[in-house]
């Protein structure tokens, strides 16, 4: 059974604007390659029924990640009739794709409140599948049927579209800009992304770094910026203790107060903290902004001059401090924290 419905998986991955899709017969290889994909901030994940050992690999997949990573949303593509969606389905599938459109899974996933995204290749099949309940549909073969010009064709009309192409989207910034400025809503990604010779290789870690940069650059052509504002203001207590300057803020201002391992956090119903370490620092304060992918935020900040220090890697959170304080020396936190 899904652990994530059809309004979550396409929220998630609308906010995302990337799939990355494989297969691979070999459990710990689909491990290593999805869990790579997860850390360069690819959450909605779609494994191909490309294989006799696809099934087994998949349920694999999702024991896995349930436990390991409960935010990664794992889905199945290439299934193209309902007996084999229901099968994926039981076993736990949170979104179904194929290559083309099948009103027979439109049905089985409208009744589980299922996200089916049906490949499409003309407006005439984009309009029939939406008319089915489809919230995303797939543009495939992306290449073939027109580019990026098909896409902002398609969408003239018809602006409430939301596509995402498949098959033609390069792992470069030229060509992932160029999908979602023509109006994709995300991008779906297999070879170009996870190549052969990087899961030869096991260059896991090459294959995260790559996604973290694909995730960037959609977020970067839609005119975001990775870095979403303020998190919490860190207070270091230099003249009393963390725990009665924790105390002070919570009760002159009605808050709450949290204590954790290393710090104390107050805060109210509103967004924003402010953290109280245990221990102090040779430092006014500092700052934690929130980033909405981690690796792409590092690899922006690389490329000013700018390193991480510090840096904790975790399913539901990725922290680091730049290794350059602010022009007070104040230091400077980035944290990325999973929406589940």
């Amino acid at each position: 059974m899904a652990r994530f419905m059809r309004l979550d998986v396409a929220s998630t991955l609308l906010d995302i604007g990337l799939v990355p899709l494989f297969y691979n017969a070999d459990v710990e290889t689909s491990i290593e390659l999805a869990s790579a994909c997860s850390r360069g901030g690819a959450k909605v994940i779609e494994f191909t029924n490309r294989g006799e050992l696809a099934y087994p690999v998949f349920t694999e997949l999702v024991k896995h990640f349930t436990k390991a990573d409960p935010g990664v949303i794992l889905g199945v593509g290439s299934i193209i009739d309902a007996p084999t969606a229901a099968l994926y389905l039981a076993a736990g599938a949170n979104f179904i794709v194929g290559p083309s459109f099948n009103p027979e899974i439109a049905k089985l996933c409208n009744r589980r409140k299922i996200l089916y995204m049906p490949g499409c290749a003309t407006e005439t099949e984009i309009s029939t599948a939406e008319e089915y309940g489809a919230e995303i549909c797939k543009v495939f073969p992306g290449e073939t049927v027109g580019g990026p010009a098909f896409i902002k064709g398609v969408m003239a009309p018809c602006p409430w579209h939301r596509l995402m192409p498949t098959g033609g989207v390069d792992a470069t910034e030229a060509s992932v800009s160029e999908w979602i400025k023509a109006g994709a809503a995300a991008v779906g990604m297999g070879s170009k992304l996870i190549s052969a010779q990087a899961v030869k290789e096991k260059d896991y870690d090459g294959i995260a770094k790559k996604a973290a940069q694909c995730a960037g650059w959609v977020q970067a052509a839609r005119g975001n910026s990775v870095f979403t504002g303020l998190e919490h203001v860190g207070l270091y207590a230099h003249k009393s203790t963390a725990e009665v300057l924790s105390a002070w803020y919570a009760q002159t201002f009605d808050m709450k107060c949290r204590e954790g391992n290393s710090s104390y956090f107050v805060s109210g119903s509103g967004a924003g903290r402010i953290e109280i370490p245990k221990t102090s620092a040779n430092a006014p304060a500092h700052l934690a902004v929130r980033v909405s992918n981690f690796e792409a935020a590092v690899a922006h900040l690389n490329g000013k001059g700018i390193q991480m220090k510090d840096v904790s890697i975790k399913p539901d959170v990725k922290s680091g401090y730049l290794d350059v304080t602010d022009p007070e020396g104040n230091l400077v936190h980035l944290l990325w924290l999973s929406k589940k």
